[in-house]
């Protein structure tokens, strides 16, 4: 297939800033030389390939919009979103790695940390040096994180964990894990290194949905802590969800280029596919399903810009980001759907993305907020009622 150019209905790059773009072409280039070529092989062996998270780090798209001061680039926040589509253009499970490094472990130790909390993990954690993962979802506990079991208790000059989390990106192979407890009924947030006593991170397997990343378990057995991995500056219930608020933020800008990844697939195939002796795009069901594609990128596309500025302006609510997140996960996976259509038998084929995509968008559809849990904050926020309860 013809090299990916970008989908730009509405022109969008004359309203973006040279280096957003040049950000993005950066990373457009990086994936179509080490992401394309590799993806479907660890897709099919359900192995992620590590050699990119070094150059990942090279490139500052880990923790991009942290401060220089920590090694990070400094970016703002449509620049970092244009990284999250291009990883995503990729692979789901790229992007979930970048995006669990940067929004879910560099963002609440900066936020939360201490300065020697900050000092010692952010430069390691953004050149790749280091890997974090961040436990909040238990097996019992996942669009109702405030029910959760996990339990941390004070014990001289340490803190002892006991409980479990699932559903965990990079957990196996993370270096330091952002978990969420509950002490004396407060949420905190703690950071547990590898090798730690009483905490183990095993795979899970056999999973049908983002198979080129790792996806784990986290158990904490009298799990002994030092005092001074407690991130002080952590309270309630409302900081992880300010982490989640982070990690939503990327993936409405994510799906977006597994979006454009399905679109330009069947574009290309139904300009070249020929049936009935001619070419399948001529026919109008055809081109129907064409124009919802490239109709519901660029309504995507202008509700991240926008997103993008109302962060940079300080002037974003969460239930905005519920709003992107929800919409464009929920488009991104019809998009891949009806692309599969077009490629007929050919769409179960890993020579084209459209099947891994799809199944991909399945997960993405889930974590970081359902479609279900995302209609009902909106919900909230323009009715004032809670329907949660």
């Amino acid at each position: 297939m013809a090299k990916f150019k970008g989908v730009d209905y509405f022109n969008l790059d004359d309203v973006l800033d040279k280096d957003d773009i040049l950000v993005r072409d950066t990373v457009r280039e990086f994936v179509d030389d080490n992401v394309i070529p590799i993806i479907e092989k660890h897709n099919r062996e359900c192995t992620f390939p590590m050699d990119l998270v070094h150059k990942m780090g090279e490139l500052g798209l880990l923790g991009a919009t942290l401060p220089e001061e920590y090694g990070c680039a400094g970016m703002n926040n449509i620049a970092y979103g244009l990284v999250m589509q291009e990883l995503e253009r990729g692979d789901s499970g790229i992007r979930s790695f970048a995006s669990v490094q940067s929004a879910l472990v560099m963002y609440p130790i900066f936020t939360f940390g201490s300065d020697e909390q900050k000092k010692q993990w952010l430069p390691k954690l953004a050149t790749g040096e280091k890997i974090g993962c961040f436990g909040l979802t238990e097996p019992d506990f996942g669009s109702n994180p405030s029910g959760m079991k996990t339990r941390a208790e004070k014990k001289g000059d340490r803190y002892v964990l006991n409980g479990a989390k699932m559903w965990i990106t990079n957990g196996t192979i993370a270096d330091v894990a952002v978990v969420w407890a509950k002490l004396d009924g407060v949420v905190r947030g703690f950071l547990v290194e590898k090798g730690t006593k009483g905490y183990t991170a095993p795979e899970m397997k056999g999973k049908h949905s983002l198979r080129a990343s790792i996806t784990s378990e986290l158990v904490f057995e009298d799990c002994e802590i030092p005092e001074e991995n407690i991130l002080p500056e952590s309270g309630g219930m409302k900081s992880p969800l300010m982490c989640l608020n982070q990690a939503r933020y990327g993936i409405a800008w994510g799906v977006l280029g597994a979006a454009m990844a399905c679109y330009d697939s069947a574009l290309q195939y139904a300009q070249t596919r020929i049936q009935f002796d001619k070419p399948i795009g001529s026919f109008q069901i055809t081109q129907e399903k064409l124009v919802y594609m490239v109709t519901e990128i660029t309504k995507g596309q202008m509700l991240c810009w926008r997103l993008g500025q109302m962060k940079d302006a300080g002037t974003l609510h969460h239930t905005h980001v519920s709003m992107a997140k929800r919409n464009n996960c929920y488009h991104a996976l019809e998009i891949a759907r009806l692309s599969r259509g077009i490629l007929g038998a050919n769409g179960i084929l890993d020579e084209y993305p459209v099947m891994r995509h799809a199944a991909n968008l399945e997960s993405v559809m889930t974590y970081e907020g359902t479609h279900e849990i995302h209609t009902l904050i909106i919900g909230q926020d323009i009715t004032g009622i809670a329907a949660f309860t």
